[in-house]
């Protein structure tokens, strides 16, 4: 029977609170407010009612937070393998139940309520992992096809919703922490190349407008009012936000609706267009800075499945703020990602600051050491 760890005191969360972290992730999360209310103005709909449902996704992400610090990131790892399981059965369940939207299947909705198993899915699968790896480590072939065969069951779940620029995100996530876990560069690089072989049977199994992304990734004035439509309009709106941007409000790609999905797919791109190069690049340095602090606290646990924790967060949160930027401006594919803490939406703004919340988990882990030792 798994018995339950005592969760953090008020008084070892106040002394190993990392502090920066809470500021930066406060900051991305207020300028994601911005974007969406600027972004509201070029969708049809009232502007407020995007800002004032962020800020009551804001809300209960901070409440969950705190719940998260108090039980501790350990306790959580301890039901991973529960967790993860669960999350397995949401998406087989999806794929059966789950209501189509744009021609996917990803979400199920509660009357008002949308809740999108695949977020939830990229923190089970990290939990997993950490405690997976920690307990197996993938040093020799029997453990590394182990834990790739029951990671590979939630890969495939998301493909066929299908979402490719979710399953992606698990690919970098499994890749992180089997390497932080020890996997041997050769069993590394033969997964690689597994994977490049692969892709000709991905590409066959994609949907046409999947292969559309690809292509006019390639040469989006191939099909300029069609599927090159939203990476023309988004590189336009970047490049006229020049360096010190339009000014707040003062977007006309949003505004004038020529950019698709602003406040959620191409929310860099309406903050771009505002704040210039320099506002850009302040983003991009909040989250060099945020990903540091998360990186500092996997440097100073001694406990490897906090480690592999946190690089898991570390490879989730990068691929994807990566991603968006760099689909904003033509420089990757169009997946539909949201930009962590910035777009609009509950599940994923939900999900990240319960990763965020047990990463501060295990900042504050070396507290308890500490005052054990008093």
């Amino acid at each position: 029977m798994l018995l339950p760890e005592v969760g953090y005191s008020w008084s070892e969360i106040r002394a190993g609170l990392d502090r920066v972290m809470v500021v930066l992730v406060c900051a991305l999360f207020a300028l994601g407010i911005v974007s969406i209310y600027s972004a509201g103005k070029g969708v049809r709909s009232s502007t407020i009612v995007f800002v004032t449902r962020q800020l009551v996704f804001g809300g209960v992400s901070a409440a969950v937070y705190v719940v998260i610090l108090r039980v501790g990131y350990r306790n959580f790892v301890r039901l991973s393998f529960w967790l993860y399981a669960a999350t397995v059965l949401c998406l087989v369940v999806l794929e059966i139940r789950g209501v189509l939207s744009k021609g996917a299947a990803r979400w199920f909705y509660f009357g008002r309520i949308n809740f999108q198993p695949s977020e939830l899915g990229k923190v089970t699968l990290i939990l997993f992992m950490s405690r997976f790896c920690s307990r197996r480590p993938p040093e020799n072939v029997k453990n590394l096809a182990a834990v790739l065969a029951m990671c590979g069951v939630s890969v495939v779940m998301i493909l066929l919703q299908p979402d490719l620029g979710s399953a992606l995100v698990y690919v970098a996530i499994i890749f992180a922490i089997l390497a932080v876990a020890g996997t041997p560069v050769k069993y590394m690089a033969w997964l690689a190349v597994v994977g490049l072989c692969a892709m000709p049977v991905l590409w066959k199994g994609m949907k046409d407008y999947q292969k559309l992304r690809l292509i006019v990734f390639l040469d989006p004035y191939i099909d300029p009012q069609g599927a090159g439509y939203n990476v023309i309009q988004s590189r336009i709106a970047v490049g006229s936000g020049g360096l010190w941007g339009r000014g707040f409000l003062q977007g006309t790609q949003g505004r004038l609706h020529f950019l698709p999905e602003p406040h959620t797919d191409f929310i860099f791109s309406v903050f771009a267009e505002e704040f210039g190069f320099i506002g850009g690049v302040t983003v991009i340095i909040l989250f060099a800075c945020l990903f540091w602090r998360i990186l500092r606290g996997a440097f100073r646990t001694r406990d490897t499945r906090a480690k592999m924790l946190c690089i898991g967060v570390v490879a989730w949160l990068w691929f994807q703020v990566m991603e968006s930027i760099a689909m904003s401006m033509g420089l990757a594919p169009i997946t539909g990602l949201p930009m962590p803490l910035f777009s609009y939406g509950g599940s994923s703004l939900l999900m990240v600051v319960i990763a965020l919340a047990l990463v501060q988990s295990v900042a504050i882990s070396p507290v308890r050491e500490k005052f054990a030792h008093i």
